[in-house]
């Protein structure tokens, strides 16, 4: 394979392996939390914290970094007052993060130097050696917490009511995803851009229900889903001369689509079956 010769190829094949086992954890917990726009959102956010740190000239990854996190603290706090509309919390934060960051941008004497391309459509292609290394330990303390807390982040997902009952910290355990989810975001973000990360998160996570019964198989099928498509969307970017995150999402609705189209085909058949004994 020709392409796998070049540095920037093997970094962002290795930036996907480690994007590949974060996102189906987060993106399944955010699907059953019925928060799949929470993604979004952050990503929306990072984008303020980006801003902030080129008004500041500080270094953007840190501003972003510290005001994802309390953000993330904000919207689990707004979740609590709207239990039965947590969407509102989203949807006020993705509103405030979009305000916040085009203020800054407008204030910022240097806004010629402020790419917000780089940032909206981001490129896997172009990743960093420390934010290939940023993303490893990032994946692996990721995986490590969901070992850890695998059965009461199950609990949690399906009946927070319940969890909070059992005397499961849930208002501690909601704080600490909510903030590595945004952590997680904000890494990701230059990588695939402000405006595709959310797919990343959701589609391979909503593929992986459609063909798994069991909490912990999903998420395996949801690595090897992510697996196929991030690496099929860097080779599509590299042949075709793509914009990789774009090639990656497309990979993924791609998945999807043929997926859907299974389960459907396989129910049908399933039915006629049932029907004929």
């Amino acid at each position: 394979m020709e392409l796998l010769q070049y540095d920037f190829i093997q970094r962002a094949l290795i930036a996907g392996v480690a994007i590949s086992f974060i996102t189906p954890i987060i993106g399944l917990l955010l699907i059953l939390r019925r928060q799949s726009l929470l993604a979004d959102t952050l990503s929306h956010i990072s984008l303020a914290g980006v801003a902030l740190g080129m008004f500041l000239q500080t270094d953007p990854t840190l501003s972003t970094l510290l005001f994802v996190i309390g953000a993330s603290i904000i919207i689990e706090y707004l979740r609590t007052i709207y239990s039965t509309f947590s969407e509102i919390s989203v949807a006020i934060m993705m509103s405030a993060g979009m305000a916040i960051a085009l203020v800054l941008v407008s204030l910022n004497s240097n806004s010629g130097n402020f790419q917000i391309d780089q940032y909206l459509f981001g490129s896997i292609l172009l990743i960093s050696p420390r934010e290939v290394t940023i993303l490893v330990i990032l994946s692996i303390v990721i995986v490590l917490l969901y070992l850890i807390f695998r059965r009461t982040l199950y609990v949690m997902s399906y009946d927070e009511a319940t969890a909070y009952t059992s005397g499961l910290p849930v208002r501690f355990i909601s704080i600490v995803f909510s903030v590595f989810t945004g952590v997680a975001i904000s890494i990701m973000m230059p990588i695939v851009g402000a405006l595709l990360v959310s797919a990343l998160v959701v589609i391979p996570s909503a593929t992986a229900i459609k063909i798994s019964n069991s909490f912990g198989k999903t998420i395996v099928i949801g690595i090897i889903i992510n697996l196929i498509g991030i690496f099929a969307g860097i080779f599509a970017s590299y042949e075709y001369d793509t914009p990789p995150g774009a090639s990656i999402t497309l990979a993924f609705i791609f998945i999807f689509t043929i997926v859907s189209l299974a389960t459907y085909f396989m129910t049908l058949r399933k039915r006629k079956q049932y029907n004929q004994d």
